[in-house]
């Protein structure tokens, strides 16, 4: 428990590990899911089941979708504000939430009728609700799909728990996880992917978060709100998206497609450039992630800082002056 109580002691200390999702963004996703939770137990597990829009959606679609089961648990108690993701949970004396429904009669047509239900059928867990637990590790293993927005310190550890009793996911995640050493071989294994929502995303935060200078805002009901470019959906549900090849234009230029001072591997400032007759590794930004098709390019590795792991080859040095780290891909066509 060491180093895990040494990321919450950080990530509390920092205050910036708490976004909590919109109905419209749930909502938007799934849409593009919903033929692949018929039958299935859906759990979300960093959610309180009486204020996430996560359990919202899936309460009020539960019939539509057609669920067997749902569950949702949530760390610490309902009676503050602001749910406190960072307490070692071997020590806390506060205990989570459960919410675990089998059928649902209601059609929630009101705040109200969705409120009761909640207040009537929502209990406490034995132990504090944190995922790793091993009350919510049994919960894991009886569902078919997690779906949640967990603290984006412990992203690696949910991704890594979830695969470790193979079970089907949707996580919200910020896309610098993309070059963890954690995820990134997923991704280049073609085990994990991105969903349909890549890039700005919306979220309420708790009410003693600081104010910043861009991309935050107070509404009409003193909700504070922050919004984040560099958000998305990770996924091992199979979607459209990633069978879309990229289409690609641009002819080889190496006027345009300069070679890397110290890597045989030539930088491609965006993802419009990418050259359709180039047969060489080729150093795209991240967000090809998003563009990916595994039958269309190869992911070689990353450039980063040439040494975070086997998967970083090289430090991107182009012209004398380091750039920005890069997805390294090859085309299969080619």
């Amino acid at each position: 428990m060491a180093n895990k109580n040494t990321n919450l002691h950080r990530a509390k200390k920092e205050r910036d590990d708490e976004f909590y999702t919109t109905y419209e963004t749930v909502e938007t996703e799934l849409s593009h899911y919903m033929p692949q939770f018929e039958g299935k137990v859906v759990l979300c597990n960093c959610d309180n089941p009486l204020k996430s829009n996560f359990c919202k959606y899936f309460l009020k679609n539960f019939n539509s979708l057609k669920l067997k089961r749902f569950i949702c648990t949530s760390y610490n108690s309902a009676d503050s504000d602001n749910l406190d993701l960072f307490s070692d949970f071997n020590t806390i004396s506060k205990k989570g939430l459960l919410l675990d429904v089998t059928s649902i009669d209601e059609d929630f047509s009101s705040e109200t009728s969705l409120s009761y239900f909640l207040n009537s059928n929502t209990k406490n867990l034995t132990g504090s609700g944190d995922f790793r637990s091993i009350e919510c590790i049994e919960y894991l293993k009886q569902c078919d799909i997690v779906v949640t927005n967990p603290p984006f310190s412990l992203f690696k550890e949910i991704v890594s728990t979830i695969l470790k009793y193979k079970k089907k996911f949707l996580l919200i995640g910020n896309q610098n996880a993309l070059t963890y050493k954690e995820i990134f071989p997923l991704i280049q294994k073609n085990i994990v992917w991105t969903g349909y929502q890549f890039g700005e995303m919306k979220f309420r935060v708790p009410a003693d978060s600081e104010p910043r200078a861009t991309r935050f805002w107070i509404d009409e009901a003193g909700q504070k709100w922050r919004s984040l470019g560099n958000a998305m959906w990770l996924t091992n549900l199979d979607n459209e998206r990633r069978h879309k090849n990229l289409n690609l234009t641009q002819k080889f230029n190496p006027q345009i497609h300069q070679k890397y001072d110290n890597y045989n591997a030539i930088h491609i400032r965006n993802i419009t450039e990418i050259p359709f007759d180039y047969a060489g590794i080729m150093a795209v930004p991240i967000t090809i992630i998003n563009r990916y098709n595994s039958e269309q390019f190869e992911i070689i590795g990353e450039a980063n800082h040439g040494s975070d792991s086997k998967y970083d080859i090289f430090k991107p040095i182009l012209n004398g002056r380091e750039v920005f780290k890069r997805i390294l891909i090859r085309n299969k066509a080619v």
